[in-house]
């Protein structure tokens, strides 16, 4: 014959099934409820789950009972199940009706008459999260036997609540990011450390086609483009952001401006572990195409100015010479030496912009790398400045390399942006003594070259823009003299190129300091 243990014991278990078996919150609750009364032998049951703003106990799922019913709160400590849920214990009541804790305003309103009572705490981490109740035992009182029956049970509907809302979490969560991702218009791919696709959106699935690959690695993602750099150095990259660049020369030119994001998760002791990649991709053809452009029409331009402005400077230089042989007028001498003054500022502007267009069109291949010590680089450079502004007056250049420096780059190409750098310095610094300070040393396998001055600083918001081609800072803040506005353009690019980065710090009337951040391999 089966024991009343035993049959609890069998109705624990498929109670457990079936819970175990429901993720959707509302399915899940109805199931508690329908199972509540049949686990101890009661006519029916109530559910009442914990509000956590208000601390107030409220009927999530009412089975059977009238709508104002349905809408009543109880806060902790009142009537029986709210000092169940305060107090975090089982309560067994054979007669209600005695009990001054009873609340009797369910019973009013729904017209139903409890006669005993069988409460038990939904606990989760050490706090309720809700009560069950077992209401009018069918065959005579509830028991210890009962009790612990049904707090078994509740354990059980605690864990599966927990569960089921954790489910609902991930899956609004989840939700969300599918919409941010169908709404933005990059192209959206979210992968695991080994390259798996998890998600992309229908931007990358345009531009990738998707629907021609059916790929589900992003080591197979690129079939049509040409990667630089190439997708297992993107994947074996460490840097938190590593941008990458994608060319497409058919059906028509592509150019897709990318970035691989690693994303990251932190255990219980604050330790991080990449746990995959955000990759998104920029639709930057236009710019691309309009870049190209613009560079060949530069190209054009300076070099058609060539013949000219050498043919002007040459007679511009014969004119001078004479007038100031023959001791012509002082109009004809004065107007020659400005002929010949600024012919020599144009062909200087011509000069840089051609050295801006060769620069800008420079890949890493293209790089002839050397290795060389910082210092002997610093002192060459400075040796060779004092030579070309030996006219400026108040002018002092010296050298901070108190470490030894190794730097690995096209030695003649960062001599350039060295040079850019400090002619700026002095060209945008209205001080009678102006002071130029090279420094070098060694972080993070970068080497860092640095070019500081003690003139008038740069605005904060002006920071960033500094190093768009063409920009200039407003002339009445720098005292603005001739340029295109290309030497930070030119230096940016150098620096990018070798796989570095520039960047400027400024203090308002206590100078700038550019530099030259480049890795050592």
């Amino acid at each position: 014959m089966i024991t009343q243990s035993q049959e609890s014991l069998e109705m624990l278990v498929m109670v457990s099934r079936l819970l175990s078996s429901k993720l959707d919150i509302s399915e899940l609750l109805t199931t508690i409820m329908r199972l509540a009364s049949r686990v101890v032998g009661a006519e029916r049951a109530s559910l009442y789950l914990l509000d956590e703003k208000t601390q107030e106990l409220y009927f999530d799922v009412a089975l059977g009972l009238p709508e104002d019913v349905q809408k009543m709160r109880f806060k902790l400590g009142e009537g029986i199940a709210g000092t169940c849920a305060k107090e975090s214990r089982s309560i067994i009541i054979n007669d209600v009706a005695s009990d001054p804790r009873h609340s009797k305003k369910a019973d009013s309103k729904s017209g139903y008459v409890t006669r005993s009572l069988l409460t038990c705490p939904m606990i989760i981490k050490g706090k309720a999260i809700g009560v069950v109740q077992a209401i009018n035992k069918t065959d005579g009182d509830f028991s210890e036997t009962d009790k612990n029956s049904f707090e078994a049970f509740a354990s059980q509907a605690a864990i599966a609540i927990e569960n089921s809302r954790l489910f609902s979490s991930v899956k609004e969560e989840k939700r969300k990011m599918e919409i941010v991702f169908k709404r933005i218009k990059e192209g959206a791919i979210l992968t695991d450390v080994a390259g798996e696709i998890i998600i992309l959106n229908s931007s990358a699935k345009v531009y990738l086609e998707h629907e021609k690959y059916k790929f589900d690695n992003i080591k197979n993602a690129f079939a049509d483009y040409v990667a630089k750099p190439g997708v297992e150095a993107v994947l074996a990259n460490e840097d938190p952001v590593c941008r990458f660049e994608l060319y497409r020369e058919k059906p028509k030119k592509f150019f897709l401006d990318c970035s691989a994001i690693r994303l990251f998760k932190e255990d219980k002791d604050g330790n991080s572990t990449a746990e995959g990649r955000l990759w998104i991709l920029t639709d930057v053809t236009a710019q691309r195409i309009e870049e190209r452009m613009a560079r060949n029409f530069l190209s054009l331009i300076s070099h058609k100015f060539k013949t000219p402005l050498a043919c002007i400077n040459g007679y511009a230089q014969i004119l001078k010479d004479e007038a100031a042989s023959k001791e012509m007028p002082e109009l004809i001498t004065k107007s020659s030496d400005t002929i010949y003054g600024q012919g020599l500022k144009l062909n200087a502007l011509v000069e840089s912009l051609l050295d801006f267009v060769t620069t800008d069109s420079l890949d890493a291949s293209s790089l002839e790398k050397i290795d060389f010590d910082a210092a002997d680089f610093l002192n060459e450079i400075a040796e060779d400045m004092k030579e070309r502004l030996k006219g400026t007056a108040g002018l002092s250049i010296k050298i901070a390399a108190p470490e030894q420096v190794r730097v690995k780059a096209d030695r003649k190409l960062l001599a350039g942006a060295m040079r850019s750098l400090i002619e700026n310095a002095v060209k945008f610094n209205p001080a009678q003594d102006k002071l130029v300070i090279l420094s070098a040393q060694a972080r993070d396998s970068h080497a860092l070259l640095s070019v500081g001055d003690n003139g008038p600083g740069i605005p904060g918001e002006e920071l960033e823009n500094i190093f768009h081609k063409f920009y200039q800072v407003e002339a009445a803040f720098t005292g603005q003299v001739e340029g295109w506005g290309l030497g930070l353009a030119l230096v940016k690019k150098i620096a990018e190129v070798h796989g570095g980065r520039v960047f400027a710090k400024s203090q308002l009337q206590k100078g700038s300091a550019f530099t030259l951040a480049l890795p050592n391999n």
